[in-house]
């Protein structure tokens, strides 16, 4: 070996490598290693509880969603299970409420047997009636408002009203409120019904009621019947 070191250093420059003896070639041939197979972070299996040592533990609080499933421990998954459950709670009590909210501003305003409604249209007649606008001032300047109130402020005031079914299934409605012009102040009283194979309520009566002045019916369903009874009767006796 010592040998075959030594024919190599004292070679010349050029000297082909062929030229030497095979034993020195051999020698010369870089040596060739076997390839070793060594473990990696990679290939390594991943140990969920070494991954949960090196952040910060997930409660219901705090879980934000960035940590994959499969690497949160037992408890954390509880956590975020309860986390996910309230939310879905909170959606459907949202949804609830939303249409409970719209349920009740459609009954009260938007829904042609609405308070809010019968109340509009009733203040519509009273505006439109010629004996009303008489006693009252121009209809122009008559408001309609419901129950008095201190604030002077106040532009929502309760309407009064009440509603109630009688034995034969026939539902009646019953309201007043106020009226004001440049003249005179007055308060308007209704009567309606809806019987069980109609959709509407229908007058009964509707009356004006001002100090001083005889009551004024803008509507009055009763009076007709009243007529037909009074008619052939002399001093209480129906003679005919």
């Amino acid at each position: 070996m010592a040998a075959t070191h030594t024919i190599v250093r004292n070679l010349p420059k050029g000297t082909a490598r062929w030229m030497l003896p095979s034993t020195a070639r051999t020698h010369l041939q870089p040596k060739q290693t076997s390839p070793r197979n060594y473990a990696t972070t990679n290939s390594l299996p991943r140990n969920p509880s070494s991954t949960t040592s090196h952040r910060k533990a997930i409660t219901v609080a705090s879980d934000d969603g960035r940590v994959r499933w499969t690497e949160l421990s037992t408890g954390e998954k509880v956590a975020r299970s309860t986390q996910q459950s309230f939310n879905f709670l909170v959606v459907i009590a949202g949804v609830l409420m939303t249409g409970a909210v719209a349920t009740v501003l459609y009954l009260e305003v938007f829904s042609m047997d609405s308070k809010t409604a019968i109340f509009n249209r009733a203040a519509d007649k009273v505006k439109k009636d010629a004996r009303c606008v008489e006693v009252l001032g121009p209809k122009k300047e008559i408001i309609a408002f419901g129950e008095p109130s201190w604030s002077r402020w106040a532009r929502n005031r309760t309407i009064a009203s009440r509603t109630e079914k009688d034995k034969a299934g026939i539902d009646h409605l019953y309201m007043h409120f106020n009226v004001q012009g440049p003249l005179n102040a007055g308060v308007v009283n209704l009567h309606m019904t809806k019987r069980p194979d109609e959709s509407e309520f229908e007058y009964r009566f509707l009356s004006l009621d001002v100090k001083g002045h005889e009551r004024i019916y803008i509507e009055n369903a009763d009076a007709g019947k009243l007529d037909k009874r009074n008619q052939g009767k002399m001093f209480g006796v129906r003679w005919w």
